[in-house]
């Protein structure tokens, strides 16, 4: 059996900015889309493999070690996110879906209710509010996102518009897939609370690069899977709860595991099995059942690197990776559709190439060429991360230039 002392000290690593020297098995010459699926680290790796000697050694008396490892995990979730009563109000989840739909299935609503959405989000913050709006009757109003990156706050007062013709709740990505859009999430949220509405956040593309808190925001529901900017892997992810709002909350999503004392009957003798105990006034309530217990070992390492570094500290080093990228490629005819504010910047830029080119045939060829990225509606996306070296933008430049010379050969 491998203790937990043995397990610490494979978790000693140094995370560096510019260094992937703890991703020895990562191919791409230049791995520049963390907004898709981020490759597991060394450590990320070992967490997992641990958990597994443990359970194979041990069987169910491995338990309760992992279950005190996904405490911690929650502790070090609700921090990066600037929660009040770090773990508390924090649930693990499968994923971003999973946690969006179980705000949507849980939400006390009422016929004919307004939810707001932004055109142009990921459907995982789409089609949970679409359920919901068949399931209990809801009107679901879509709002551009024209005016929140230009600087004329047109989009802020578009959004002001439709809350003062009252809204439930107000569905927003923190950063934009497609464009790395940083949403003025702080200024929704006072508009939310001017009027009555409460915001969900889907911050997949944000947590972990890019600093969200959701105190200052007064954010009340968060979403976040585990396999982008948080370096973990799939089948992982975590839900927030502002704890002023659970007592309102409809457990619809609860199971076994969602009860008070709900293993007693398991550990305390006869006498215990019982189904009327109540449903736990936390945000795990939602975790109903087991949970992907290797997974969430492997997506703590990945949030210890990420803590070790800063977000802040991320963030920056990204974004000077991208900035003589995104220069040299407007030189080239490219269009940039970054924001031009560095304070509305996520970790991404999204371009499209000059002359009409094929999008899809360009990827083809940069991935031939050894750099990774990705094409999300017909845009090219590059996101680093803290392991990408600054000096690797001049490599993807080099690599546009000559895909787009192959496909004008043919």
């Amino acid at each position: 059996m491998r203790h937990t002392a043995e397990i610490d000290r494979d978790r000693a690593f140094t995370a560096k900015l510019g260094d992937r020297g703890l991703f020895p098995h990562l191919a791409p010459l230049v791995y520049v889309n963390h907004a898709g699926i981020s490759p597991p680290s060394r450590p990320v790796r070992l967490a997992m493999t641990a958990l597994l000697d443990d359970y194979a050694a041990q069987g169910a008396a491995a338990y309760p070690a992992w279950h005190a490892q996904r405490l911690r995990l929650r502790e070090k979730l609700g921090r990066l996110i600037g929660a009040a009563t770090a773990g508390d109000d924090i649930a693990l989840v499968q994923s971003t879906t999973r946690g969006l739909t179980d705000i949507a299935l849980c939400f006390p609503w009422r016929p004919r209710d307004r939810v707001i959405l932004f055109e142009g989000e990921f459907p995982a913050n789409v089609t949970p509010w679409q359920r919901a709006a068949a399931i209990f009757g809801l009107e679901v109003v879509f709002l551009p996102l024209g005016g929140f990156a230009d600087g004329s706050g047109a989009g802020l007062a578009r959004l002001e518009g439709e809350l003062e013709r009252g809204a439930r709740l107000v569905a927003v990505s923190a950063v934009q897939f497609q464009t790395g859009l940083r949403m003025p999430l702080a200024e929704i949220g006072a508009l939310c609370r001017a009027h009555g509405a409460e915001l969900c956040v889907d911050a997949v593309q944000a947590i972990g690069a890019t600093p969200v808190d959701v105190e200052a925001a007064g954010v009340d529901y968060l979403a976040c899977g585990g396999h982008k900017w948080l370096m973990g892997l799939e089948g992982t992810g975590f839900l927030y709860i502002r704890r002023e709002r659970l007592p309102s909350l409809r457990p619809a999503v609860a199971g076994w595991l969602s009860h008070e004392d709900a293993v007693s009957f398991l550990l305390q003798g006869p006498g215990k099995l019982r189904y009327d105990r109540p449903i736990r006034q936390r945000a795990d309530f939602v975790e109903g059942g087991n949970l992907n217990a290797a997974g969430f070992a492997g997506l703590e390492a990945a949030v210890d690197l990420i803590l070790q570094i800063g977000v802040e500290r991320i963030h920056e080093h990204a974004n000077r990776f991208l900035d003589p990228l995104e220069e040299a490629l407007r030189e080239r005819g490219w269009e940039s559709l970054r924001p031009t504010d560095p304070a509305l910047r996520g970790c991404s830029l999204g371009v499209r190439p000059p002359g009409g080119a094929s999008v899809v045939e360009l990827y083809r060829e940069l991935t031939r060429l050894g750099i990774a990225c990705a094409i999300p509606d017909g845009v090219l996306r590059f996101s680093p991360h803290w392991p990408n070296a600054l000096d690797e933008w001049e490599q993807v430049l080099l690599s546009a230039d000559e895909a787009l010379g192959r496909i004008a050969t043919g």
